[in-house]
Order: C-alpha cells, then structure tokens, then sequence
C-alpha cells in the first residue's frame, strides 16, 4: 500500500505531502496533511497582526487619496465627525430627553460619591461636566453615561487617604487626587494607544461579580456614618473595623433626627426602585427619586432648622465652573509615585467597568463598539479632567441603564447632562446648603444594592463551583479585608484559576458510540464503548512547557489504571494507545519532548503510540523536531476512526 512519507517525499502517486495534498487510501481514510512551512519572520508577523491588530485598522486607507485618509484619521480619532452627518431631530429629541433624566439622577450622586471618595462636593459636580464632553466626541459607546462611579469613588478614597489625611490637609489631598486621575487617563489611553486592551480580559467574570458586591456592602457600610449621624467613625473600610465604630457611637447615642431622615427616604427611593423594575416604562420615577429626595430633605431642614439639632449637611458648594489644577498636579516629589501607583489601579479598575458596560449595552441595540477607542476615549477625558479640577471617571451602570431606558441615541445625551450640571454650578449650588448627608447616604446606598448581582452569583453556583469560589474570594476579600486587598485577591484568582487550567489542561478517555464512527468520552457519554486492546486519550488543550508533563504523566497514569483492571478482569492487554490531537492547537518543545518520553514509557511495555488528527501547527513542529519519523509516518492519522480499522480491525467491528 502506497503512504505518504512524513519526510516531504512524493508518494507513488505523485502527491507532495509538504504542500498538503490529500488522497484515498485502502481503508476509505485521508492521511494528515502538511501545511505550507513559514518562516520565523512570518510567524512572528502573523503573530503580532492577530494580538494587536486583529481588525486590520489600515484597511480603509488602501488605495485612498491623501486628503481621504487625513479625514479616515480624524473619524478614527474623533467618532462623532462620522455619526454627526447623520444625526437628525427625531435622534436629539431622544438624547435631550435621556440627557435631563440621567442630569436629575447623577446630581445627587456626584455630591455623594464625591463625599465617598473624601473630595469636596463641587469636584464631583465638576466631574460630570467635562469628562463628558470628551467622551461624546471620542468614544464608540452610544449608552454609556460618563461620571464619578460608587466602586472608584470608594477605591480612590480608600487608596488616597493612605497617603494624605483628607481632614488634616484637604489641599494636599485633592492635589494628589488630580495626580492620580492624570495617571489613571495616562495609563488608559497607552493601553488603547498601544492596543492592549486584551489585558483587563485577565479578570474573570466571576471575580469581578464578587468584587463588585464586596464593593457595594462595604460601600453601603460607609454610608452608616451619615444615616446615623455618627461624628467619629472608622477610616476602615473592612466590616469588623466598621461594625465596631457603629457599635461604640451607639452607647453614645446617635441623631434620631438623621435616621428619621435616611430611613423614610431610603424607603422611598427603593419603592421607586422597585416599581421601575417591574413595570419598564416607570423607570423615570426611580431615575427622579433621587433628586426629589434632595430638594424635599432640604427644603425640611431649611423649615425646621435641623441642622441646629445635629443634622450633618452639606454646607456649602462651591460656585462656578471647573477651574484649571495643571498647576495642583503633582509632577515631582513623593507623590508622584504615590499618584502613579494609585492612578495606574484606579484607571485599570475603571477601564474594566467602562469597556463592560459599553460591551452590555452595545450587545442590546446590536451594534459594535471598539475597545481600543473606548481607552482612549476614557483615557483622554481623564487627562483633560485631571487638568480641569476633577477626579477619576468612568461609565456608570444605574445612569447607563437610566440613559438607556429614556431613549438615548448617542452620546449627545452627556452632552445634554453635562450642560445642566453646568447650569447648576453656576446658579443653584447654593441651594445645596441645607442638603442633610443622610439624604446622600440614602442615595447611595440605593445605588449600590443593584451591584450586588445575587441572580448571577447563583447562575455561577450552578454553572461551575470553582468559578463560584472565585466569586466568594474576591468579595470577601474586600469585605473582610480592604478594596485594595479585594482587588489584588481578584487579580490573583483570575491568574491563578489561568493557570490552573494552563498547567492541569483536561484529558479524556474515549471510547465509539455503537453503529457509528464517532469516539466521544466515556463519561459523558457511558454507552461508548472501549476498543478492546486499544486505548484511545483525547487531550484538550495545547501542550506547552506548562502542562506537557502532566499530560504525560496523566495518560500514563490511565495506562496503570487500565493495566491493573485488565489483570483483574482477565481482558486482553493494551497493545496501542490512541492520542486524540484535534483539539490540541500547538505544541511547544517541552511538549515534543514529553511524547518523545511517553513514547519510550510506551515502547518498554511493548505498547505502540498512534497520534490522530493532528493540527497543521502540530504536525509542523513534529515533522521539524523529526518526532513523525521516529513514530512513524504510518502511525499518524487524520481521524480515530482510520487509525483503529488499521491497527485493530476485529476489535473495531466487535465495537
């Protein structure tokens, strides 16, 4: 029988087999073939073409004129000079109404979260005004709504107040705040501008599932300090810590007057909640609650003089428009460091929320969004804010959602919403004064209950238990520990369940489905059943230096197995073994050295290897590293099914 030889020959048919060629042989089967060899610069361009420019941004700009392709770079630059010249009335109407929704909702939360994030509460107000307005000419995401963010807001706090007490020199604080955020744009444009978005894709969903609901308990634990009242409290964000500062101001008595406050409004403001998830075309009532809680707790507290009954509020806001802090930005000293490091973990965390919010919402009115230009998207506004007074921003997801449901078209809407936030830094702010923190404590607490995503935690309990466990580290450790330590635990279990999966890759032991030609897995499926005096190994993963000694070790494990129940059951011993390389789609030399050394295992206990179906990147390597001429060229297959009707022909009929 005429073969095709491993060595590039051409068999008797005059078939080159280093080109690919196919050809019928005696048992109805196809040989493996060889796919056109390429060299190293090649690779490593093809290489580098599919990591970083995956979707051939140049294309546009073949055969164009130069004027054509200076426009194609200012598209790529700034988006909205391409959906601009199709924008109409009927869109603005939607975006105008959408953009005053999302305004009455983000008011109230920028002078929480600005509190939360230990800033004055006109650099929140500051941050949903011009932030924005760089967004909308330069990001991809027609949903998202751009401002300050509960678990940044937390995280940056959290990390600033490490380094500078924000009571003792506020001045200092809100410098390295500043710092931060131009360290947090810097290293989110570098990232699209360098097109590593690929990065954050390290953080499993589960893991962030779970940080996100450690952030939002811990968030609202924060909150107690303006529900209750309480005068000290814990610089702590961990539950003990926070728990027992509660515990100790109780014995001292808290302000009735503020829980009255906090309570009744938090009441009213997750009623609201609850009646726009049930009925959609209410949201508008949840999205306003917020701003009506304001107005109505102020104007109570400016009637009754609470404030002179140990009401905590507002005080004063500042009035204007963002004033310039390049000079406030710290570009020598410690604190450059300090505000590199910090700045580099906030821009990371709140490039993750961002990208993940556009992706949902992109993925719901079915178009596309580019991920490289959302960085730098997110990055440039950040730059610009740092130098205009405000503080890390990102995409929020209960103002997304609110922009959503209002009917927004494109990112016009934050325009719309950084327009009245202007309007109201110039006129009302001082109608802010009487403003009680409970009221502010109510509304973020309202915020962060949808962070805590029980349904897709339980979702993730039934899916996989590991990924669920991963779940469980990342929020407790930050609801035990601190949102640093819970961010860096949710890091490390999404590298270490990669290399989990790297390093311990699944294997299977397969056997033929009756009156077919198909070998699936035996314990999937339990009515296969095994070749006698063959065993047949699937291996489901790409074997590199990582992992190709346990696959190794695994297969040979199995052999042990095998061997020991034959001698028990007095079955016919195993004579060849069968690796499944389908799903294999590289292989290393680590891994061409651990089959050299499964080879010579198998070879001591007279048992013979047969690879089937190896991938054109495999087979390359093993033709290159000579493993194909020291199995055999006749001991590569292209399916299970051929290598078993050639080797055991009456044990495959006995099937």
């Amino acid at each position: 029988m005429s073969r095709t030889m491993a060595d590039g020959s051409e068999d008797v048919n005059g078939n080159n087999s280093r080109t690919g060629s196919h050809r019928q042989t005696d048992y109805h089967g196809y040989k493996v073939g060889f796919p056109p060899a390429k060299g190293l610069f090649a690779e490593l361009v093809e290489g580098v073409k599919e990591t970083f420019f995956a979707d051939d941004p140049l294309r546009e700009y073949k055969d164009q004129p130069r004027s054509k392709k200076l426009w194609l770079s200012l598209v790529h630059l700034f988006p909205v000079l391409d959906w601009a010249r199709s924008y109409t009335f009927g869109m603005f109407k939607g975006d105008f109404v959408a953009g005053l929704t999302i305004a009455s909702l983000c008011i109230p939360q920028d002078i929480g979260y600005a509190k939360l994030a230990f800033l004055p509460a006109h650099v929140g107000l500051y941050s949903s005004f011009v932030p924005p307005l760089v967004y909308a000419v330069m990001g991809t995401c027609r949903d998202i709504a751009i401002g300050p963010a509960a678990v940044l807001s937390l995280l940056l706090g959290t990390l600033l107040q490490e380094e500078i007490d924000p009571v003792k020199n506020p001045y200092e604080y809100s410098r390295l705040a500043f710092t931060a955020t131009f360290f947090a744009g810097i290293t989110q444009a570098m990232l699209g501008f360098f097109r590593l978005g690929f990065i954050i894709e390290f953080l499993s969903h589960a893991a962030i599932v779970g940080f996100m609901a450690g952030a939002a308990i811990t968030i609202g634990l924060q909150q107690l300090k303006g529900f209750l009242g309480i005068a000290k409290f814990t610089k702590k964000s961990d539950i003990i810590s926070v728990m027992e500062s509660v515990w100790g101001n109780v014995h001292h008595g808290c302000n009735w007057q503020t829980i009255l406050i906090g309570a009744s409004f938090l009441a009213f403001l997750l009623t609201t909640k609850y009646i726009a998830k049930k009925n959609k075309k209410l949201f508008w009532v949840s999205a306003i609650a917020p701003l009506i809680s304001v107005i109505v707790s102020t104007f109570c507290v400016f009637i009754t003089r609470a404030d002179k009954q140990g009401v905590a509020i507002v005080k004063d806001i500042k009035e204007g428009i963002n004033p310039p802090s390049f000079h406030l930005i710290y570009w020598s000293g410690p604190y450059l460091a300090k505000g590199f490091r910090i700045g580099v973990v906030a821009g990371m965390v709140g490039l993750t929320e961002a990208i993940a919010i556009g992706r949902t919402f992109a993925a719901m009115k079915d178009y596309q969004i580019d991920g490289n230009k959302e960085m730098l998207a997110l990055g440039t506004m950040n730059i610009v804010g740092s130098m205009t007074s405000c503080y890390v921003g990102t995409g929020s997801m209960s103002r997304s959602a609110v922009n959503y449901m209002a009917g927004c078209k494109t990112a016009i809407s934050n325009v719309v919403m950084a327009i009245v936030v202007m309007l109201t830094l110039l006129l009302i702010t001082p109608l802010f004064k009487y403003t009680p923190n409970a009221i502010l404590a109510s509304i973020i607490i309202n915020a962060v209950v949808s962070l805590v995503d029980y349904e897709t935690a339980y979702l993730i309990w039934k899916v996989d238990k590991m990924d669920f466990m991963a779940l469980l580290g990342a929020f407790f450790g930050v609801v035990f520990a601190s949102v640093e330590h819970g961010l860096l635990i949710t890091v490390a279990i999404s590298l270490g369940k990669i290399l989990l999966q790297v390093t311990q890759p699944r294997t299977a032991l397969l056997g033929n489905l009756p009156r077919t030609t198909i070998y699936t897995n035996v314990e999937q499926y339990p009515e296969a059943r095994k070749v006698p005096g063959v065993m047949i190994v699937r291996v489901d993963s790409a074997i590199y230096f990582t992992n190709s000694n346990y696959v190794k070790d695994r297969i040979l494990r199995w052999l042990r197995d095998e061997e020991e129940q034959q001698q028990e059951q007095k079955l016919s011993k195993t004579e060849f073994l069968i690796v499944e390389l389908s799903p294999v789609t590289d292989i290393d030399t680590s891994g061409i050295h651990a089959l050299e050394e499964l080879l010579k295992a198998l070879e001591k206990h007279k048992i013979q290897l047969i690879l089937a179906n190896p991938g054109p990147a495999v087979i390359q390597k093993l033709w290159s590293a000579k493993f194909t001429e020291l199995i055999g060229d006749d001991k590569i297959f292209l399916s299970v099914d051929d290598a078993v009707k050639k080797f055991a022909p009456k044990s495959a009929l006995n099937v």
